[in-house]
């Protein structure tokens, strides 16, 4: 059976991977779990981040499932906003698309009538959509679109069958940072170099987004600070992760943080807008916000257990609608 899958990790449909790096972790846990629901499935990849041909928009049409996979793609002004680069027209024809694990880009106002019509128009009234957190589905509701649940971001769902206890508790000798190109506040973001510094041997830095090495250290250079900058590659940070280095992860990057925990590293994500805020609400996700610092030297210093709280029941629903579709 073909499927087709919109792919928040292609930069364009001539397969180049997105520059931001998150967008990569998306699509890893989009894949693995579309793979396990339909495992003789034949994947049809396009691109979240431009605009498809009618042509990809027929061959979408032509499959039975059209999956929307993850990231943060819908907002209240999308004739403004285009996250999910897809037209008008575009949508008018894809009727039956499937939100799978996405969020809402910031905190907004109801959605304006050109999101309404668009959204009704995409979207699948038959099959339930699935969204990361409470917000994006309440937003959703207000736009007419009430067939959704909330099963927390597909790149979480791995801590269902993971034993939480095996996050160290305890601080560890090195710390891994990640600051947001995007959402820069160059005062608190340098008041956090300072402060890691201070409690740590070595800081370690990822630059997951496009512009986040040359962000980082432009902050550096202003504070002298040593620190040991990783190269803007997926494979470096996964060999990073699994070589053994012991650090606490403390950064902006909401994904980079998650795929820290669940490689059993102690982790605080810094909450820069509604998304880690929206899932930390929802899940016990460990976030805290930008400007506490107090809060983060406490997390630093003194041991702090992770309990995620995963919505077993929502998942395992939202998977079950497509038991039917592994016998066409």
């Amino acid at each position: 059976m073909k499927i087709c899958l919109f792919d928040p990790g292609l930069e364009n449909n001539q397969g180049v991977p997105s520059a931001n790096l998150g967008d990569l972790i998306i699509q890893e846990a989009v894949t693995r779990e579309l793979n396990r629901l339909f495992t003789h499935g034949e994947f049809i990849n396009i691109a979240t981040h431009e605009f498809p041909t009618i042509s990809h928009i027929l061959t979408a049409t032509s499959c039975p499932l059209i999956f929307v996979g993850g990231t943060n793609l819908l907002g209240s002004r999308m004739d403004y906003y285009k996250q999910w680069k897809v037209s008008l027209l575009q949508k008018i024809i894809l009727r039956k698309a499937i939100l799978f694990g996405v969020g809402w880009e910031r905190y907004q106002v109801r959605p304006n009538l050109y999101t309404r019509i668009s959204l009704r128009a995409a979207l699948s009234t038959k099959q339930i959509h699935s969204v990361r957190d409470n917000y994006t589905k309440e937003k959703l509701e207000s736009a007419g679109i009430k067939n959704v649940i909330n099963t927390a971001c597909p790149t979480m769902w791995p801590f269902i069958d993971m034993n939480c206890q095996d996050i160290p508790s305890e601080k560890s000798a090195n710390v891994l940072l990640m600051l947001t190109d995007y959402s820069q506040s160059p005062e608190l973001d340098q008041k956090l170099l300072e402060l890691i510094a201070t409690k740590y041997e070595k800081v370690f830095v990822w630059p997951q987004g496009r512009g986040d090495q040359k962000y980082v250290s432009s902050l550096v250079s202003n504070l002298a600070i040593p620190v040991v900058m990783l190269n803007h590659s997926y494979s470096v940070f996964n060999e990073f992760i699994n070589s053994g280095v012991s650090f606490d992860y403390i950064g902006t990057r909401l994904h980079g943080g998650i795929k820290c925990l669940l490689a059993k590293k102690r982790s605080l994500i810094i909450e820069i807008d509604s998304r880690a805020k929206e899932i930390a609400k929802d899940t016990n996700l460990p976030t805290c916000e930008r400007e506490d610092f107090p809060r983060i030297a406490q997390w630093i210093e003194n041991p702090s257990k992770v309990e995620i709280k995963m919505p077993k029941d929502s998942i395992n629903r939202w998977k079950s609608q497509f038991s039917i579709f592994n016998k066409i």
